[in-house]
């Protein structure tokens, strides 16, 4: 049986949190419920923006249960919920408002962001995606950072304006009167999104009243993509806890560095260029001691082992290339200790090094591969002792 159209209380009031309605149809799917009402407040998933979530309470009863996702098929809402309410019920319906208003902020901004872009640089959005963390939008064409920057700067400008968002149905006629943006092909009737001298869009999401509310956009980040460009963005509350938590980790950067927030950019460049010859100077000791080692090992030891704190995969390299050219058998290294684990490279000239790996792999959880010559890896519960013994068992 076709189900009723479910009248659409978002469309009507955005800003309406509670609602009463009554249990049309209940049925079973995975490991819940599927139910429609007569009229819900529950915005579905619908346009790359995430469902409404809330509860849904049985009026003269003391159950409720949660709204996990809306989705929306026709003219009919669903909503998923674990568990099931007879049909005919009365129920009352809260949404989660924190999470309506978030959308609502993001959403709106979007719409000034893109129309915006197709405005200045012609180019349409091909792609939208709001969740919980993110907000991305697709554009048909490439964005330099100079034009996202300015971008950026004039929606926050009609952000401060402080502009009227509306929503309007309008007819046929106008519509074909209309300029406005439009992602795909709509059947039936059109819901119009203005926010004048900004954007004019078709969309079905509840939105803000006016533009302020959105407080603020940020772009986070951008990168080409499918010939386009993909924008990052956070606007209201959720930049508001963004800006926070950085302000928080440049104030503990300016005290552990005792330098103002504009000095600690060239303070970090300073300790990377510190790490990297710090680094290069570890690196040419290993070799020394390395060096050292491996003239202390007898000319005429045919398998070698040597055992390591610590060493980079070139200095072990390189060692292991040495050792292969002075002792004819197995010449392994490893890195590392009993309670962590080891990294190996093992090497020989003529023979199958993959062999030695093979009888490492019986005595631990060792990881590897590579060719006759040379193999690598990593191994987990191996002791010094079973390594020392694995190489006396090749002689």
């Amino acid at each position: 049986m076709e189900k009723k159209a479910t009248e659409k209380l978002y469309d009507k009031d955005a800003y309406a949190r509670e609602f009463t309605a009554r249990v049309e149809s209940c049925e079973p799917e995975g490991d819940g419920f599927l139910i429609t009402l007569d009229r819900t407040l529950f915005f579905p998933e619908s346009g790359g923006q995430t469902a409404d979530r809330g509860v849904i309470l049985v009026l003269g009863d003391d159950s409720s249960v949660s709204v996990a996702d809306v989705q929306k098929e026709g003219e009919t809402i669903y909503h998923r919920v674990p568990a099931g309410i007879a049909v005919g019920t009365e129920i009352c319906g809260r949404i989660d408002w924190d999470h309506r208003f978030d959308n609502m902020q993001q959403h709106s901004a979007e719409h000034i962001f893109s129309g915006t872009v197709h405005r200045l640089y012609g180019y349409d959005n091909v792609g939208f995606h709001l969740s919980d963390n993110t907000v991305t939008m697709d554009f048909s064409g490439v964005l330099e950072e100079d034009q996202i920057r300015n971008v950026e700067s004039i929606v926050n400008s009609a952000i401060y304006e402080n502009v009227e968002i509306t929503a309007s149905y309008p007819s046929k006629d106008e519509c074909d009167r209309t300029d406005f943006r439009c992602k795909k092909e709509i059947e039936g009737q059109i819901r119009l999104v203005t926010i004048p001298g900004y954007d004019v869009c078709a969309c079905c999401a509840p939105h803000v009243h006016r533009t302020g509310e959105i407080g603020i956009l940020k772009v986070q980040s951008f990168q080409r993509y499918k010939g386009g460009v993909r924008v990052h963005i956070i606007c209201g509350g959720r930049a508001l806890r963004l800006f926070r938590a950085e302000h928080d980790l440049m104030t503990k950067l300016s005290m552990d560095f005792s330098l103002p927030f504009e000095e600690i950019g060239r303070r970090i460049e300073e300790l990377k260029e510190e790490v990297y010859t710090l680094k290069g100077r570890l690196r040419e000791a290993d070799l020394k001691l390395s060096e050292i080692k491996r003239a202390s090992i007898p000319a005429d030891q045919k398998n070698v082992i040597l055992i390591e704190e610590d060493m980079d995969a070139a200095t072990m390299r390189k060692s292991v290339n040495e050792l292969t050219e002075l002792h004819p058998g197995y010449c392994g290294i490893f890195a590392g200790n009993d309670e962590a684990g080891y990294r190996f490279i093992i090497g020989i000239k003529n023979g199958d090094a993959r062999e030695a790996l093979k009888a490492l792999q019986k005595i631990c959880s060792a990881k590897g591969g590579g060719s006759p010559q040379m193999v690598q890896g990593s191994a987990t519960d191996l002791t010094e002792t079973k390594l020392k013994d694995l190489w006396k068992s090749f002689d």
